[in-house]
């Protein structure tokens, strides 16, 4: 069959109503997607390099080699979490739709709390792949080495075991789960390169106690920014955290602590080991801490550039989810951020595997890729930066909605968006004392209430 015979054949061939489907990554998104195909019907492979389920939420006191997580050939370690993290949203809508994270689901020595630690968040986790039964779907100790597009709309996945001898098969669709809490962003500074102090993102921080007595900046103004700052100060000599959206003659003290201060950008970095910030003052540092976030990394992906990331966005994807040249074989679960992540990857699992076996329809190439166009002019005209383009923080639950009419699925409760505002405003007001103080408990009565019925 000649090239041109072969990509008509192709793109004609309606999907078949239940498909081989490979999964990358067992985090929340990866395991809540097999949920999803396996409920559609679909014959689902999760590929998993790590030997546990709950992908960013594996708490590992390893970092990595290279502190900044520059090197290519580090050895790369999956978990960002540092040990004192709790959540920054209340539990009752941060869970699942249908799987309530409530406090009366902990267990006996748990975390009860209604912001939690991290490990409550992975015993919630193991609960749901357990309850679903879904670690018989996972190969742990795999990963996934390179995605392929085949002429007759199947993908190639080659994988390897524990590093030894790759295996290549075929599935019908691929979807991609693998986060993107990895791969570290650093900030560009003036004079970094002659700069003698020491240099790691966020990614690698683990405990504060290794920060004793030193002169510590940080950089960025995130929750990891605001809550690594909290945590260092209370052994460090002086923390001081800049942020490039703000603007400020003078360095501000942050209330509550003697050691804190809060700047604008850094200006330039010295030889002599002082860091200059555009408010005017320098001081000299010991340790540069960059909490400025994470790009989207796909190595194993190849698609001659139908899919790249530019300036950190994923691109083209129609509404986050799927590349329009290669819908539905191909589509990648939890791109957006600033969002409830666990609803909102139920929800697009649930788009996919229906879209999968044909009871869903997706636009034509053509009109995807208008409303891709549309939503980067969209963002331009609001002033944002290309990497903005996932950053759902104004639209997200008129999002949410939208898939799940696209499913057939009731929207968003109402209980669960007011709380999600309500703890954004409360995190505001009370930077310090949000996770343990609030006032909107009629709304975890209602959603206590809602789950009952579940």
């Amino acid at each position: 069959m000649s090239p041109s015979s072969c990509l008509a054949a192709c793109l004609v061939t309606p999907p078949p109503a239940s498909l081989r489907v490979a999964v990358i990554g067992a985090g929340a998104a990866g395991f809540v997607a097999a949920r999803e195909l396996r409920r559609e019907g679909h014959r689902v492979v999760v590929f998993e390099r790590g030997a546990a389920i709950g992908g960013t939420w594996v708490y590992t006191t390893a970092t990595e080699s290279d502190p900044l997580g520059l090197d290519p050939f580090r050895e790369i370690v999956h978990s960002s979490l540092y040990d004192s993290l709790r959540t920054n949203l209340p539990r009752e809508c941060m869970g699942f739709l249908d799987y309530p994270f409530s406090s009366g689901r902990s267990p006996a020595g748990g975390d009860p709390r209604r912001f939690p630690g991290h490990r409550e968040v992975l015993r919630y986790l193991e609960d749901f792949c357990r309850d679903f039964d879904l670690y018989r779907l996972i190969r742990f100790q795999t990963e996934v080495t390179g995605v392929e597009n085949l002429c007759d709309e199947r993908w190639e996945v080659r994988s390897t075991r524990d590093g030894l001898v790759e295996e290549s098969e075929v599935f019908d669709g691929v979807v991609v789960c693998n986060g993107h809490y990895t791969e570290p962003r650093v900030a560009e500074i003036p004079g970094i390169n002659t700069w003698p102090g020491k240099q790691m993102h966020s990614h690698n921080y683990r405990l504060p106690e290794l920060f004793l007595d030193q002169m510590v900046v940080i950089i960025g103004s995130s929750s990891s920014a605001v809550d690594i700052s909290r945590d260092i100060a209370k052994y460090a000599k002086e923390v001081h955290v800049s942020s490039r959206s703000l603007s400020t003659e003078f360095p501000k003290k942050q209330p509550g602590y003697d050691n804190m201060w809060l700047h604008s950008a850094i200006e330039s970095t010295r030889t002599d080991g002082n860091v200059v910030f555009l408010d005017g003052s320098q001081f000299h540092v010991d340790v540069i801490i960059h909490c400025t976030g994470y790009k989207y990394h796909f190595p194993f992906l190849k698609t001659n550039n139908t899919v790249t990331v530019d300036d950190n966005c994923v691109g083209p994807l129609y509404k986050h989810v799927f590349p329009p040249s290669h819908a539905p074989r191909l589509s990648f679960i939890g791109i957006p951020w600033k969002v409830a992540p666990f609803p909102l990857f139920e929800l697009q699992s649930k788009w996919v595997a229906g879209v999968l076996s044909g009871r869903i329809t997706l636009p034509t190439e053509e009109e995807m890729m208008t409303d891709v166009e549309a939503w980067y002019l969209e963002i331009e005209a609001l002033g944002w930066p290309k990497r903005y383009n996932h950053n759902l923080s104004e639209n997200q639950f008129e999002y949410d909605d939208w898939l799940a009419a696209q499913c057939g699925h009731p929207p968003i409760e109402e209980w669960r968006k007011l709380m999600y505002e309500s703890a954004s405003m409360n995190r505001i007001a009370r930077p310090e004392k949000y996770r343990d103080e609030w006032d909107d408990d009629h709304l975890v009565t209602q959603a206590e209430q809602s789950f009952k019925f579940l």
